[in-house]
């Protein structure tokens, strides 16, 4: 992908570290996730594979499919921050950057929802980061839209970050497995030590991507 480049180019400044996560994000999101366009095979980590997809019991009448997009309000800029910062002058430990990458952390933060998809009952594709694993069990897991997201990066905006609780605990869920969810869209921050989720999901079903 062409923003790839660009991170992998300019990714030692702190202010990049964080900052291209959203142009990497965009990039992967429309590639893997935002229910455009899948791969045939789901992105792999280093070493594992994601598990078998099995048949998703959900239907399209029940939950409206969305895309990773839909979670931004289309008026939403996130580089606003940035606006006027020649980002290729920036060099490591640039009291400039220092000062940008807090100023986008904060607006990150602080993304706004879209209210439409307040209590919607949603379908989408993602990454799982569990959040309170007990042996093999899960109940309660970040859902994020591009690989990395939250482990290998910073965490992108809170409004692409979704904290998703299940009634029955999900067993043999690792963390970047790909996978479908479905069920009611809340609005609502949630603070976690992996991120902050701007929106809330009530999953009613759960399967392994395909």
């Amino acid at each position: 992908m062409k923003n790839m480049t660009i991170h992998s180019r300019l990714k030692q400044t702190l202010l990049l570290a964080g900052l291209l996560i959203f142009t990497v994000s965009a990039a992967t999101a429309r590639d893997y996730n935002v229910g455009e366009r899948l791969p045939s095979a789901p992105a792999k980590s280093a070493g594992k594979t994601a598990p078998a997809a099995t048949p998703s019991t959900t239907s399209a009448t029940t939950y409206k499919e969305i895309t990773w997009d839909d979670l931004m309000p289309k008026n939403w800029d996130p580089m606003a921050p940035l606006k006027g910062l020649k980002l290729d002058n920036l060099r490591d430990g640039d009291p400039r950057a220092i000062e940008a990458l807090e100023k986008i952390r904060e607006a990150w933060s602080n993304a706004p929802i879209e209210p439409a998809l307040n209590g919607a009952r949603i379908r989408l594709p993602g990454f799982v980061i569990p959040l309170d694993k007990v042996g093999d069990k899960v109940r309660e897991f970040l859902f994020v839209p591009y690989f990395g997201a939250c482990i290998h990066t910073p965490p992108p905006p809170s409004n692409q970050i979704i904290h998703v609780t299940v009634s029955k605990p999900i067993t043999g869920m690792r963390t970047m497995d790909t996978m479908w969810v479905s069920g009611v869209m809340h609005a609502g921050k949630v603070d976690t030590e992996m991120g902050q989720a701007g929106y809330q999901l009530k999953a009613e079903v759960v399967v392994p991507y395909k």
